[in-house]
């Protein structure tokens, strides 16, 4: 009896000790699955944020190619007075011509032309002041378009502040945002992420933006240089015809068609046409007469969009020929209110605040700002890719509900024998566990080779994965979250599989 009482001593305490170190292996197999989970699911929020900062990226660009496009048509629509004036002047000319040659009796004729030509002229006149007024109307629709489309970049870069301030929160506690449901299905009973982790989580998405604050990279670039990065993208995505509209020897086709048959049939007879090039380009410029300069190279920095054109009438008439007609119009906007040259089709003012003109955390309510990839060309620093760190904490021994189990032999699961002098101890199972994971968010574009692309805030191709930890990643980590024995552990340690 007392043998079969020992053995089944013996047969509790190993069932006790199976179904322990059972449930704290399910516990700890379940607590590290939960730490990959949260930090691959907080990577895939900064992926969405960073995705979403590049198509608004795109957005703000096209918000500049359509104040571009505006430009162009307001000098397109402006130039037409100034072409019924460049007619009116070749007329003039060739009145003079014509009045040079009337001096005898059998010249008489050219006389007659000459006063004919010099009606023509004042027609050209009439109709180029008709133009100037019809433009005049058209002032107040354009200051609207121009002041809407400043105010819908900065709309759009505050949406991407709210974004980046939600994303922060949830990777700073790994709940908010409803991330704290994994935890209810994955591990309940869990411990939240160390504030000194998600701080690091924090930094390394701050860091992954230029102009944000961040300790853990390198220094944001100037701001005149983020704001010609955009103005360069702005510029590089105007289509064709705001960009480099022109035609040779022939009316641009554009204009309106009343409007080139007016020009063409006020003086009945003749040649009448563009020589030799009509030819027009908008543009986000450092200053309106930079139209025709090099782009990001001579430092442009987006401070005005200004658009020109220009060409020259030629005019036959009878026995006159006046090649020499030129033409040209400019219509910018900039912070000072812009300017219409000449001003004889304009009125009022046009405001453009310039391109990226305020450091980032202080764009609230105006300066054209948006988001920029922070570049690191340390490749031990993932080239500034964010990554996400995860530490999580659990007891590995009671339930789910925060009780003892059933076979619980005490609280600290411990068993003590005594023999004689001799005392023995035997641990059933570790009362708490932890985790360590860490996660990479990467860009990697679409096709062959998409992989060569530098990471950028304009092509929405970032991504999430699980990634190894370095050994100085992880007692990073364990440090940040308080645990020194293992970053002692794991700093001693050999080669370790992380």
């Amino acid at each position: 009896m007392v043998l079969g009482a020992l053995t089944f001593l013996v047969l509790a305490l190993l069932v006790a000790l199976s179904f322990n170190l059972g449930h704290a292996l399910r516990k700890k197999v379940s607590l590290q699955q939960h730490s990959d989970v949260l930090a691959y699911s907080m990577a895939v929020l900064e992926a969405r944020a960073l995705n979403y900062y590049a198509v608004s990226n795109r957005s703000i660009a096209a918000s500049y190619v359509a104040m571009n496009s505006i430009h162009a048509y307001m000098a397109a629509s402006s130039v037409t007075g100034e072409m019924m004036r460049a007619s009116r002047g070749n007329f003039q000319l060739i009145a003079a011509q014509e009045f040079a040659q009337c001096g005898c009796k059998k010249c008489f004729k050219h006389c007659v032309h000459a006063f004919k030509a010099l009606r023509i002229a004042s027609k050209y006149g009439s109709a180029g002041r008709k133009y100037d007024r019809k433009v005049r109307g058209l002032e107040g629709n354009f200051n609207t378009i121009m002041t809407g489309l400043d105010r819908m970049v900065d709309d759009i870069h505050a949406s991407q502040s709210q974004v980046h301030t939600r994303t922060l929160e949830a990777v700073r506690d790994g709940r908010a945002h409803g991330l704290g449901r994994l935890a209810d299905a994955n591990a309940p009973g869990v411990g939240e992420l160390p504030g000194q982790v998600g701080r690091l989580n924090a930094d390394e998405l701050e860091c992954a933006v230029d102009g944000r604050p961040c300790e853990s990279s390198v220094a944001s670039s100037p701001l005149k240089a983020r704001a010609r990065v955009m103005t360069e993208v702005a510029n590089a995505s105007r289509p064709g015809w705001p960009a480099n509209r022109g035609v040779f020897f022939s009316y641009p086709s554009y204009l309106h068609g009343d409007f080139l048959k007016e020009l063409r049939d006020i003086p009945g007879e003749g040649s009448h046409w563009v020589l030799p090039k009509h030819k027009g380009t908008a543009k986000t410029v450092q200053s309106p007469g930079a139209l025709h300069g090099p782009g990001q190279s001579a430092g442009n920095e987006g401070l005005a969009v200004s658009a020109d054109e220009s060409g020259a009438m030629f005019n036959q008439w009878k026995h006159g020929i006046a090649p020499s007609g030129s033409y040209s119009v400019r219509v910018w906007s900039d912070k000072n209110g812009g300017g219409h040259r000449p001003g004889g089709a304009h009125q009022g003012r046009h405001r453009f605040e310039g391109v990226n003109t305020k450091g980032l955390t202080a764009c609230a309510r105006g300066g054209n700002c948006f988001m920029k990839f922070r570049a690191n060309d340390d490749a031990r620093r993932d080239w500034g890719q964010p990554r996400v760190y995860s530490y999580l904490s659990r007891k590995l021994r009671w339930g789910d509900s925060g009780k003892p189990l059933p076979w619980e032999l005490n609280d600290s699961a411990t068993v003590t024998f005594r023999q004689g002098a001799s005392t023995g101890k035997l641990t059933l199972a570790a009362d708490e566990g932890a985790a360590l994971s860490q996660a990479l968010v990467y860009y990697h574009r679409f096709g062959e080779n998409g992989w060569r692309e530098a990471p950028n805030l304009f092509s929405p191709y970032w991504r999430a994965k699980l990634h190894p930890l370095t050994r100085e990643q992880a007692v990073k980590v364990l440090e940040a979250a308080g645990d020194e024995d293992a970053a002692r552990l794991v700093q001693g340690a050999g080669r370790l599989a992380l």
